[in-house]
């Protein structure tokens, strides 16, 4: 039952596809209700599915998914992680104690099979009871609270929930976890592309009334935005921190670093990339409008938060910063309050364009480097 190779399997593969409706309903929740309340409560939301999907990629790469009893509870799992997607859009309201509910399954299904993968290691079972389950009980517990309150004491309770289930890998230790490098990168890169994808599929919800012009270079440009994005990721940066795991002392230094960053950093990736959807759906609707100040600041600033995600993954991999892409996060954050004062298609039309500018930079700026990345013949990454 145990891992035996870094392949990813078929059924991590299918689990993460009913993932990607938890995200799209992150997206919806937040079309819904386009308002700094709204966008606070989708990214809650994300957060707490996202811990579970981090979860079930730690379990991965210490169980074979596709072994025994596993492959059987990972369907039962995913059945309950489709009744929480589909909880999402209410769960602020009547569906809110379902959702809960649903999720501690989830939770529980990972519990069991962590315990079982921990078969002849005491160390990770002594992990799981002293630091997991502790930290998934109090949070599943705040999450049903929260079903019972309304108004800012519910946004309160979401967002300890998820707070202090994230501490848990703190306040617990990392000793016990074992994890395969290559695996545990390519399924965080995978969750990524799924997250990306879901900016186009923006482009499709967004389009309803017809195609014209404008939706035409929406589609483009939206494209063109989700390129930049995949490139500015998976061009150098996935392969440098992959390898810089896999060099990892196997224990508290590998598993440290897998958990700040993938585990957190790339959080912050795809709520920004969610963000960036929300804000591509609304300029595809109002092509020819002005976008409201809340979802402008989803297309810019999630951007900027985009790039400031990539500025602490590559601090906590190899210790220094990217200035380019700090300098141009500062940007973007400066120009997002202005979001709202031109064009939405103006809007993604700049944002786009400095993206894809920062990308030309690098790859003429650190073609040498970039090169020797790419072609294996080191693990430096360009400055």
């Amino acid at each position: 039952m145990h891992r035996d190779g870094a392949k990813v399997t078929f059924l991590e593969l299918f689990f993460d596809l009913v993932f990607v409706l938890a995200i799209t309903q992150c997206t919806a929740l937040m079309a819904h209700d386009p308002t700094w309340e709204g966008l606070l409560r989708g990214v809650l939301v994300l957060g707490v599915l996202w811990w579970a999907w981090v979860g079930y990629a730690w379990l991965t790469s210490v169980v074979d998914p596709e072994e025994g009893p596993v492959r059987l509870v990972m369907f039962a799992v995913m059945a309950a992680l489709l009744v929480v997607s589909l909880c999402v859009p209410e769960v602020f309201d009547e569906l809110g104690l379902t959702f809960a509910v649903a999720y501690g399954l989830v939770r529980a299904g990972q519990l069991w099979l962590l315990w079982l993968g921990g078969d002849g290691s005491p160390a990770l079972r002594h992990s799981v009871w002293t630091g997991l389950v502790p930290s998934t009980v109090v949070g599943v517990g705040l999450l049903v609270a929260a079903s019972q309150v309304h108004g800012d004491a519910q946004l309160a309770l979401w967002f300890a929930a998820l707070v202090l289930d994230m501490l848990g890998p703190f306040l617990f230790g990392s000793e016990g976890w074992t994890l395969v490098p290559a695996h545990f990168a390519e399924r965080h890169g995978l969750i990524l592309i799924i997250a990306l994808g879901e900016s186009i599929v923006a482009v499709g919800v967004g389009a309803e009334a017809g195609v014209d012009g404008g939706v035409i270079a929406v589609a483009v440009l939206g494209t063109a935005l989700a390129a930049a994005l995949w490139w500015a990721y998976f061009d150098v940066v996935a392969l440098v921190a992959e390898r810089r795991l896999s060099s990892a002392t196997p224990g508290k230094e590998q598993n440290e670093l897998a958990r700040d960053s993938y585990s957190f950093l790339h959080y912050p990736m795809v709520a920004s990339i969610v963000l960036i959807a929300l804000g591509i759906e609304s300029t595809i609707a109002h092509v020819g409008e002005r976008l409201h100040p809340e979802t402008a600041f989803a297309l810019v600033g999630g951007a900027a938060v985009y790039l400031l995600a990539h500025v602490a993954f590559r601090l906590r991999n190899v210790g220094t910063v990217s200035k380019q892409r700090l300098l141009l996060a500062v940007v973007l954050l400066a120009l997002a309050p202005l979001g709202d004062e031109v064009h939405a298609l103006v809007t993604l039309s700049v944002v786009t364009g400095l993206l894809w500018s920062l990308i030309a930079y690098e790859a003429i700026r650190f073609a040498d480097g970039r090169d020797q990345v790419r072609h294996a013949q080191g693990n430096r990454t360009p400055s």
